[in-house]
């Protein structure tokens, strides 16, 4: 039990604390908190439930996550990946069902983590997840062009050529004032970045527009038109729970449990890179899986790691759950004190809003990136993201799994697994016996692949840290797909901030036309990759001399200087 969930703050507070970094972490609660005050609102009304839902997430489950999680740093909060699950919950379940839903998820989330299967999550490929991202920000897009036009719709259908077949029959109702607002909020949003990184766009957008919307009586819809008062109060009151259809929550609630593992351990390791830490994943999801149970008994939605959130966290200076803890405070204070402003924000504000937020869900860069890298991968890249927009996240992500497991036993029957080895790239104890202890090497043997890849990557990192120079051997592989080069590149990436310089050698011709389309090669360098292994280590040899020659020459410059 001990080893399987141990809060970071435990740790932390056992520890000791600094009074300078309190502080520290304080400011970035603060920030954060107010980061997250218009996307919990924005997230909420996207999602078809009240803005106050959202904010109550994010003060209930930030506080949880922040107390009993596993990493440093995150965030916890609804989040834009839910938004089409809430949805379609609410509108064939209704908001009892949701909660259902998100209890039964909550339970799922600590079952997978006293199971210890914080790392297997870990292991889903890069295009599924891609896929589906990219495919849930376009149907948050598609959520939002009735409010950013204006159009005059009284009820959103869920099927997405549905949506756009109506858009298309009601764009004669164009609000011109709606349209525009949503324009300017995108524009502060976007430039507010080059003017200040303290604050964040979203919040001056909010504070801008609806000023002005308010002084100048502009005639559009707000949060007030949809949703009357925003309540102002937190409440613990027990949901009204069916157990009785409980088969027919399981499905959501498994998809909930599933995409916000994923998320929130994608959040923790983006911040293990940004803070040079490591955070505990089975624990990360028990607290995850708590977070999702209390909170609907006081009123909130489904909650996971925020990716943005946490980044900002980290960026002002957080570094313990102590800025998580605040955050929460910080959002309920607001919502204690000026809960009857925020139903004044226009809905098309909110829209701008999460239009920015769905183009950066998106990754279009590697959505792009995995189409011409390899057709295997574009096949489920493409039927993920397909799967997603036009018929559920639920299909998506289960035929991507299979599909991916069928197209990896495809590429290994096609290849050719007798590969040929160089003559001069035949192993000898002598050329081992010989390295300076500054040169390491690391073989891969096999497909680099998304099962393995981050086993790979994570063994790379840490025996590389006795090192100056890694030669990576890569001569056994017959193929790499876009989770094992997305990982390669992180991890190159990693041990060049460390100083260390990688080498590869025994890539195959597809391997390296692979590495190639990436920027691996590019990120390398040409002279820093080979077919053959003994002039991978000549280069090591020659790029170790240079490195003990300049440290040599500094040494000598600052006795001089020291005599002098």
């Amino acid at each position: 039990m001990k080893t399987i969930f141990k809060p970071k703050l435990y740790t932390l507070l056992k520890n000791g604390i600094s009074k300078e970094q309190v502080l520290s972490d304080i400011f970035a609660g603060i920030i954060v908190g107010i980061v997250a005050l218009p996307l919990s609102i924005a997230f909420a009304v996207a999602s078809g439930v009240s803005p106050e839902r959202g904010i109550i997430t994010a003060i209930v489950a930030g506080l949880v996550i922040a107390i009993f999680g596993g990493s440093r740093v995150q965030i916890g909060g609804p989040t834009g990946a839910f938004i089409i699950i809430v949805f379609g919950i609410v509108q064939e379940y209704g908001i009892d069902g949701l909660m259902m839903s998100t209890i039964l998820a909550g339970i799922i989330l600590i079952i997978f983590g006293f199971l210890k299967l914080g790392s297997l999550l870990k292991y889903f490929p890069h295009p599924l997840i891609v896929g589906f991202t990219s495919g849930i920000a376009l149907v948050i897009l598609s959520t939002q062009i009735k409010d950013a036009l204006g159009l005059n719709i009284e009820h959103l259908p869920s099927s997405f050529i549905d949506k756009c077949i109506l858009y298309f029959n009601n764009i004669t109702s164009l609000n011109i004032y709606a349209l525009i607002t949503t324009l300017i909020t995108i524009f502060i949003i976007i430039c507010s970045k080059y003017l200040t990184k303290k604050i964040p766009g979203s919040f001056i957008a909010i504070i801008l527009v609806t000023s002005v919307v308010v002084f100048f009586d502009i005639p559009i819809n707000n949060i007030e038109t949809f949703f009357g008062d925003i309540h102002s109060e937190i409440s613990f009151a027990i949901p009204n729970l069916d157990f009785a259809n409980i088969t027919h929550y399981f499905a959501p609630a498994l998809i909930i449990a599933i995409l916000g593992g994923i998320e929130s351990l994608l959040s923790a390791v983006v911040a293990d890179g940004m803070i040079g830490g490591n955070h505990r994943s089975n624990t990360e999801l028990i607290a995850q899986g708590m977070a999702n149970i209390i909170t609907p008994f006081f009123g909130g939605i489904p909650a996971t790691g925020a990716i943005a959130r946490t980044a900002t966290n980290v960026k002002n200076g957080g570094r313990t759950p102590i800025a998580g803890i605040t955050h929460a405070i910080v959002l309920f204070l607001i919502m204690m004190f000026f809960a009857d402003l925020a139903k004044l924000i226009p809905m098309p504000c909110l829209a701008g809003i999460l239009i920015v937020i769905a183009y950066n869900m998106s990754e279009w860069r590697s959505f792009v990136s995995i189409i011409k890298t390899s057709k295997f991968d574009a096949i489920v890249l493409l039927s993920t993201f397909l799967l997603t927009v036009l018929v559920d996240l639920t299909v998506a992500i289960e035929i991507g799994i299979v599909l991916s497991s069928l197209l990896f036993m495809k590429r290994m029957a096609d290849i050719n697994t007798n590969i040929q080895i160089e003559d001069d790239d035949i192993d000898t104890l002598e050329e081992y016996r010989n390295l300076p202890e500054e040169i390491g090497t690391y073989e891969i043997a096999g497909p680099l692949f998304f099962a393995c890849a981050k086993s790979y990557t994570e063994t790379i990192k840490s025996i590389a840290n006795n090192n100056k120079i890694l030669i990576i051997r890569m001569r056994y592989v017959p193929f790499i797909d876009s989770t094992g080069l997305n990982n390669l590149e992180e991890t190159i990436k990693f041990l060049h901030d460390d100083g260390i310089v990688v080498i590869l050698s025994g890539t195959i011709d597809s391997v390296y036309e692979d590495l190639r389309k990436k920027g691996i090669v590019t990120l390398l360098g040409n002279n820093n990759i080979f077919k053959l292994f003994p002039k991978a280590l000549t280069q090591a040899r020659i790029i170790n001399e240079t490195i003990n020659e300049t440290i040599k020459g500094a040494d000598s410059t600052l006795t001089l200087n020291l005599q002098r």
